[in-house]
């Protein structure tokens, strides 16, 4: 049997993973970067903003609402969605981090052993 061995890593490790596994999709990109230009909770219709069916989008909604990189609080008969700003900033720390530490000196740079 086999199971997946995610206790192996940090729980940093792993919500930059899961984090990044939903920013792989480009319409999940498209609906951060929707709900960011408004700067407000969206109740309307977010797939008439994307060339994507209701449908589609709805699944895409769900997963960053699983993640909880978007909130979705339901008004009447409809769904206002905005962005979880405090997680967002928690996450960009994180990738920023990251980045900082993975770009910090030039192992391979042009000229060196590796190359």
């Amino acid at each position: 049997m086999t199971y997946a061995k995610t206790t192996a890593f940090t729980d940093e490790q792993q919500q930059l993973a899961r984090v990044a596994k939903a920013l792989a999709h480009p319409a999940r990109v498209a609906i951060i970067q929707l709900l960011a230009s408004k700067k407000t909770c969206i109740s309307g219709d977010i797939a008439a903003e994307l060339p994507l069916s209701r449908t589609t989008v709805s699944q895409h909604l769900q997963e960053l609402k699983a993640l909880d990189l978007i909130r979705g609080e339901i008004e009447g008969l409809t769904v206002c969605y905005c962005l979880n700003t405090d997680l967002l900033r928690q996450v960009h720390e994180q990738f920023t981090s990251f980045f900082t530490g993975a770009t910090h000196t030039d192992v391979c740079a042009p000229g060196s052993a590796c190359c």
